[in-house]
Order: structure tokens, then C-alpha cells, then sequence
């Protein structure tokens, strides 16, 4: 069974290429880390790439939903497990080179994201495979693998129920997360389980929240593939109002307004972990204006390396943890950031790095596409006749 296909938008895959150029150098231990890190209030790239990869995956795959269930979960869990794979690869390399590194050179940086580890390798390493233990820079692709695995479900129950239902459901199921349901589920895994990870061990993000990210991804990427976006219809004076919410934000993170709002002040209201009240605020009304915007924003993105890196993301994303742990590596002593030549060699190092990785992967589906259009084109070819056109032919 065949499926429209939409055209590739080329600006999609550049906006996710910003995200991980955005994404590497706030985890680059440099002071650019301080520029990047939420220039435009309460967002941050990791909302971003989040949203983004849940808008693609619904915009391709909501038709499929509508007319073949079964191929649709098998080929998204197919990618969740191919994701799944890229995880545990990362895992062994941060379990072998880079606790061998931090224990033997007593590397503070890299042995704080690995202290749990160091200390109780057994639990680590099982809770890691069940995806339980997340260490720091390896908590968004076991994200990203639970959300994948249960998107086939969401998508076939808004095929047949409408998305408001579902927003519903994922718009409470934020709500108990901001009052202890991540604690909760916590306390009763590890009662199952038997692994003693604590609750900081299980990754910064807390899915009951993130999960609204990536509902309303869905939505808009399901809503484009089908019309027009649901955010085309909001009035110019509810645009203007959301941009003026962004301002006040902006100017929060900023310290503007004096010592009474502050994100040290809201910061519970602000936390980008549980996605607090006034953070979900700020990044619907940035969401709405950054659509009022596309159209600039998108002739400004919609350029290399950002394309081509945006094609890669998955590849490159991996990458861009391996450059991490070789920044932080650098560090020594009290040291929290590199300074100077170490940090602009650090950041030329990086993205040569990932522009390369990049440009090997899409020349590699370029090439697998080119082989599979030849064998196609080969198996037609050799089609054999029947008895009266070989004769003619004959």
C-alpha cells in the first residue's frame, strides 16, 4: 500500500541543524556557552530539536496511521530500536574510554557525570540497558526512544478520536508532573526493579512533563500535513501580545526587571526540566511568534552547514556528545571553562567534526538511494517476456 508523499522541506531540516549547532555549543565547555544559553528568554535548544523531531515524524507518518496501523508501528519502532542502538553504543564508549579516563587522569568535569557509574557499575550498566539510569549528556536519546516507541499509539488514537482528547490527556499529565508524579513512578520502578538508582540518576528531563513537548509537535506536524496550521489562524493582536510576553521573559532571563524577577526568584515556575508554568507560557508564545516570523527567520536558516547538518541529526547529535567529553577532558584542576586559543581550537575542532560526519551520512543515503534505484531498474529489465512478445521480438 502506497502513501502520499510530501515534499521534503528543506527549511525543517535547517532549523534542526541550527538546534545542534546551538545544542553543541552550549554543552561545549567554552564561554560561549554563556552567550547561547537562553538568549531569547526561557527557550532553549533542546525544546526546539524535541518539538521539531515530533512535527517531522507526525507530518510523515499521520497518513499512514489513517490506513496501515501495523506497517506504521513497525516501521517507527524499527527507528526507536535503531535509536535504541546508537544509545548503547554512546553508553559503552562513556562506560570504557571515558571512566578509564576520568578514574586514571582524575578529570573532575567527566567524573562528575560519571560518579554513579565509578561507584556502582553493576546498576549503572543494567538500569543504562533499561534505560532507567540516564547520565548527564546521555538522558535525550532514551527520551527520545520513548516517545518514538509510543508515537504508532497516538497517532492511530488521533486518527480516531481528533487531537483534542489527546492534548487533553497530555496537558494533565504535565499538570500531576509538576506535583511529584515523576517521584512517584520513580519510587515504584525501583521497587520492581530492585536497582537502587536515585532520582537525579535517571536523567535531568522529566518525561511526564517533556511529553507535552512532543504532543504538541505532533499536533502542528499531523495539522501540516493535512491543511493549514492550527497558529496560522491566531489573530495579529494575540501575536502581538505573545511578543510582548517574550519580551518580559527576555528580560527576566536577563535580570531587567531588578532582584524581584529574576529565574533565580521564579525558579520553580521557570525550571526547564519539569517545564514550570511560566516556561510553558514563555515557549507558546515564542512558538507563536517565531511562526509569525517564518518567513525571515527561515531565508536567514536556510543555509549550509545548517541543511546538511539538519539531514545528519541523528548522526550528528551522537557526535556532538563524543566532542563534548573531549572538551571537558581538557579541563584540569578548578578549571570549569577553556579559555582563549584551547577554546576556538576546541570549537573549530568540533564543528570540522560534525560538518564531516554529516557530509559522509548524507552521501551515504545518497548512494543507497542511486544502488536501490539501479536494482530496481535492473529487476524491471529482466522481467521475462510472455511466449507471443518474445516471439515478436524475436
Amino acid at each position: 500500500m502506497k502513501f502520499p508523499k510530501l515534499p521534503r522541506k528543506p527549511e525543517l531540516d535547517a532549523l534542526r541543524g541550527l538546534f545542534l549547532v546551538w545544542m553543541t555549543l552550549t554543552h561545549l565547555p567554552t564561554h560561549f556557552s554563556d552567550l547561547v544559553n537562553q538568549p531569547f528568554g526561557f527557550v532553549s535548544s533542546a525544546e526546539g530539536f524535541v518539538f521539531l523531531s515530533a512535527l517531522l515524524v507526525a507530518r510523515l507518518y499521520i497518513h499512514q496511521a489513517a490506513l496501515d496501523e501495523a506497517g506504521l508501528r513497525s516501521k517507527l519502532w524499527r527507528r526507536a530500536l535503531k535509536i535504541y542502538g546508537y544509545h548503547l553504543l554512546m553508553l559503552s564508549l562513556a562506560f570504557t574510554v571515558a571512566a578509564g579516563l576520568a578514574v586514571t587522569t582524575h578529570r573532575t568535569a567527566i567524573y562528575n557525570l560519571l560518579n554513579f557509574y565509578i561507584a556502582h557499575p553493576v546498576v549503572a550498566v543494567v538500569g543504562s540497558v533499561l534505560l532507567l539510569y540516564c547520565p548527564p549528556l546521555l538522558d535525550i536519546l532514551p527520551m527520545y526512544v520513548i516517545f518514538l516507541a509510543g508515537t504508532p499509539l497516538v497517532l492511530s488514537a488521533a486518527v480516531r478520536w481528533g487531537w483534542n482528547r489527546i492534548i487533553a490527556m497530555s496537558l494533565a499529565v504535565w499538570l500531576l508532573a509538576q506535583f511529584g508524579l515523576r517521584d512517584a513512578v520513580h519510587n515504584a520502578v525501583i521497587h520492581i526493579t530492585h536497582l537502587p538508582i536515585p532520582l537525579q540518576e535517571t536523567g535531568a528531563f522529566n518525561l511526564f512533563a517533556w511529553q507535552w513537548i512532543w504532543i504538541a509537535g505532533m499536533w502542528l506536524g499531523a495539522k501540516s500535513a493535512q491543511g493549514p496550521l492550527p497558529i496560522s489562524r491566531v489573530p495579529g493582536k494575540v501575536v502581538a501580545l505573545c511578543a510582548v510576553v517574550c519580551a518580559f521573559f527576555i528580560g527576566v532571563r536577563h535580570e531587567w526587571f531588578g532582584s524581584r524577577l529574576t529565574q533565580q526568584t521564579l525558579s520553580t515556575m521557570l525550571d526547564k526540566w519539569s517545564i514550570g508554568p511560566l516556561r510553558l507560557l514563555n515557549l507558546v508564545a515564542f512558538t507563536i511568534v517565531l511562526y509569525w516570523l517564518r518567513k525571515p527567520v527561515l531565508r536567514l536558516v536556510a543555509v549550509e552547514p545548517f541543511l546538511t547538518l539538519g539531514k545528519a541529526s541523528l548522526e550528528v547529535f551522537c557526535a556532538h556528545v563524543f566532542f563534548v567529553f573531549f572538551g571537558l577532558a581538557l579541563l584540569y584542576g578548578e578549571m570549569t571553562q577553556l579559555h582563549g586559543y584551547l577554546a576556538i581550537g576546541l570549537l573549530v575542532f568540533t564543528f570540522t567534526g560534525l560538518i564531516l560526519v554529516a557530509l559522509r551520512e548524507v552521501r551515504r543515503r545518497r548512494d543507497g538511494k542511486e544502488r536501490a534505484a539501479e536494482g530496481e531498474k535492473s529487476s524491471e529489465s529482466t522481467i521475462p517476456l510472455p511466449p507471443t512478445v518474445s516471439r515478436f521480438a524475436e
